[in-house]
């Protein structure tokens, strides 16, 4: 079984602009977000955490989604199997993060919700790094892996921020709608919007579908 990433160096990654190197850093960024919100009383302080993790874990997700996983799929044996977890993960958290933007801090149940999504995060950390990411490793050579990770980062710095139900897990789904709603809540994010703009998410994901149509009327055309 191969080395976990946690415990190897940059170097052994293949270094800082490694797609490992850098997801170990997300990863490592999400824990020290996580502990923190944990350690605070309700209050604007842990609001504002507990935002910065979504953000993060969400666009991390996406890049991994739109990037990462595909790579596996075609280079790692059991590829498919190994994604396909992880994407459960993703969905679960997905699904979760939803319900805790619906409900007003300080609720019981959105308590509740809060810590299971942070036990979810920390699964999929492991199962990531301990996991898929050191069969990848054994499958593709140090500059490829740096090039997978520019590739990464380009994606993960334009991704959604937030759970959308219309976004697929998989490519071309995910690639073509994550560029409207990537905007929308990057907006949203930097105006520090609520996250009920119904107006504003129904154009953004109105364009959204007309992205999925005109793409999947050009890979029908491209197919014949």
């Amino acid at each position: 079984m191969p080395e976990t990433i946690k415990e190897q160096t940059v170097e052994q990654l293949g270094g800082p602009s490694s797609v490992l190197a850098r997801q170990r850093r997300d990863h490592a960024e999400m824990d020290r977000l996580m502990d923190r919100c944990q350690t605070l009383a309700d209050g604007d302080d842990r609001e504002r955490i507990l935002q910065e993790t979504v953000q993060l874990v969400f666009s991390h997700a996406f890049a991994e989604e739109t990037v990462l996983w595909p790579m596996v799929r075609r280079s790692v044996e059991g590829g498919h199997e190994l994604t396909s977890r992880v994407e459960e993960e993703h969905q679960q958290i997905n699904d979760l993060v939803a319900d805790i933007e619906r409900l007003g801090p300080g609720s019981s149940e959105r308590e509740e919700k809060v810590r299971r999504v942070f036990a979810l995060i920390r699964q999929d950390i492991r199962d990531e790094e301990d996991v898929v990411l050191p069969r990848l490793q054994e499958a593709l050579p140090a500059a490829q892996l740096r090039r997978l990770g520019t590739a990464w980062d380009t994606v993960r710095r334009s991704a959604p921020t937030h759970p959308h139900p219309v976004i697929p897990r998989r490519p071309p789904g995910n690639a073509v709608l994550g560029v409207p709603l990537g905007l929308y809540d990057r907006m949203r994010d930097a105006f520090g919007l609520s996250t009920s703009m119904g107006a504003a998410k129904k154009v953004f994901t109105g364009l959204a579908a007309v992205l999925v149509l005109v793409a999947a009327v050009a890979m029908r055309r491209s197919r014949r």
